[in-house]
């Protein structure tokens, strides 16, 4: 009896063994379940807003919207950026691109969208240093502008000491500063200049984007072997396997972006865009641009051959993009007409 009673005592802890094993393994996996579905979670997109009720929302809580509920000149396009700046903050799970922790550190999607948000609030705001609030190429910076827009262009990968989050806050509250002296009465008062060449020198830049954008997409099925005759030093470079659903969400983040701010500018522009017979050309961009938020049922970016069995996600988008980008060119065009 002794043997048998030795013998069961020992394999007791192996006993207690497996089942702490059980435990570990049920709660990994518990955890691992977690972590998946908040992931999903925050790789929502954030929903389209209004422009216009957004900002009278902002002005009638600090006090600026008068009876007739009209807005000065400027204050719609600002405040969009300002909330646009807010979305990419405030969204489920924050600002993701810095993250070191799960779910996020494990996450390309949403940080690839809000690079493509953040590019274009950068452009923006560098809009609104350098021309929309100056009159002249000799006038003085706007205080606050100057101190926002190199705060939007913190490094978007800082964790801390200081972090993105923080640096970009930051930008934000001047930003908001500039909006309460362009609406408001006081000696110091903001200034906003709608002037075709103004917004002229920004559609550049949005062109210029969106050409870099659809080129990224479409050459997830370019060949990057030289043909035959062609310079090796000019042919495109496929985009890498690992990195065609990355080019596609900053194009979905870019185009997110966009479509707010080009119906803020058709507000504040609205004169401008009409005396030179180009308003029907910037809402032909916000259409094509908005045919890139459609749902997307695939669980992941296909990337088929042109005219394969699979869909090609990329050169979808990559058509829209070119559409718009065509539609700019020809509204620059509009605009620096005499």
């Amino acid at each position: 009896m002794s043997r048998i009673t030795e013998k069961l005592m020992a394999l007791k802890p192996n006993v207690n063994m497996s089942g702490m094993g059980k435990s570990a393994t049920i709660a990994v996996l518990v955890v691992v379940a977690l972590v998946t579905v908040l992931g999903m979670y925050w790789s929502n997109e954030p929903e389209p807003f209004d422009v216009v009720a957004v900002a009278k929302e902002k002005a009638a809580e600090r006090g600026y919207l008068d009876n007739s509920q009209n807005l000065v000149v400027g204050y719609t396009t600002a405040s969009t950026l300002h909330t646009i700046v807010e979305t990419l903050l405030e969204k489920p799970g924050g600002f993701i691109t810095n993250d070191i922790m799960p779910p996020g550190v494990f996450m390309d999607n949403m940080p690839a969208w809000e690079f493509g948000v953040l590019v274009q609030s950068r452009d923006l705001a560098r809009a609104f240093r350098k021309e929309f609030s100056r009159s002249q190429s000799q006038s003085t910076e706007d205080v606050n502008l100057k101190v926002a827009e190199p705060q939007f262009n913190f490094d978007n990968k800082s964790w801390a000491l200081p972090s993105s989050e923080n640096e970009y806050r930051r930008g934000n509250k001047e930003l908001m500063a500039y909006l309460d002296r362009l609406a408001g009465e006081s000696n110091n008062k903001a200034q906003f200049y709608a002037r075709a060449d103004n917004l002229a020198d920004w559609l550049s830049d949005v062109s210029t984007r969106l050409g870099s954008l659809s080129q990224r997409l479409s050459a997830s099925v370019i060949d990057d072997e030289p043909q035959m005759g062609s310079d090796e030093n000019s042919r495109y470079v496929r985009t890498p396997w690992l990195k065609i659903d990355d080019v596609f969400y900053e194009a979905r983040g870019t185009n997110w972006a966009l479509i707010h701010m080009l119906q803020a500018i058709e507000v504040d522009f609205m004169s401008t865009l009409e005396d030179k017979n180009a308003l029907v050309s910037l809402r032909q961009v916000i259409r094509e641009l908005e045919a890139t938020q459609a749902t997307l049922w695939s669980p992941i970016i296909l990337n088929g051959s042109g005219f394969g069995l699979l869909a090609n996600h990329s050169l979808v988008m990559a058509s829209y993009i070119a559409r718009a980008n065509t539609a700019i060119i020809d509204l620059r065009r509009l605009l620096l007409q005499g």
